[in-house]
């Protein structure tokens, strides 16, 4: 795949993966749309984790002469999801929560602020 094809795959995974996780974080827990969507949101993040290591890094220094700091980020979606679901089916709903939001945070909104940053293809996107 290109890397055009691998960020409009990444895009289209993501942009649900954030309607559905903000929906998580706002709505009643524990209600079966919450666990039906929680295991889409889940997906969805792991998904979209795994094609953003096969997008060479553009910015900054590249390890392996392809991942960047940012593939950090991937593998602690890689490694938080399970955590996750692990937790909350033991019934360890505070590690699941703290997981959850930690994932929220961490992998959609630090990783989509740096999206934004001058020399990323997002930035380029919506600022020209």
């Amino acid at each position: 795949m290109t890397y055009m094809q691998l960020t409009y795959l990444h895009l289209g995974t993501l942009a649900p993966a954030f309607v559905i996780g903000t929906y998580l974080l706002l709505n009643r827990k524990g209600t079966p749309a919450h666990r039906l969507l929680g295991k889409i949101y889940m997906v969805l993040m792991l998904f979209t984790s795994i094609v953003t290591l096969f997008m060479e890094a553009v910015i900054g220094p590249l390890f392996l002469n392809h991942f960047g700091y940012i593939h950090l980020l991937s593998l602690f979606v890689i490694y938080t999801v399970p955590t996750a679901y692990t937790a909350i089916r033991s019934g360890n709903i505070g590690v699941h929560r703290r997981k959850m939001i930690g994932l929220y945070v961490g992998a959609l909104l630090v990783a989509g602020s740096f999206t934004l940053t001058p020399g990323r293809l997002m930035h380029s996107w919506l600022f020209g």
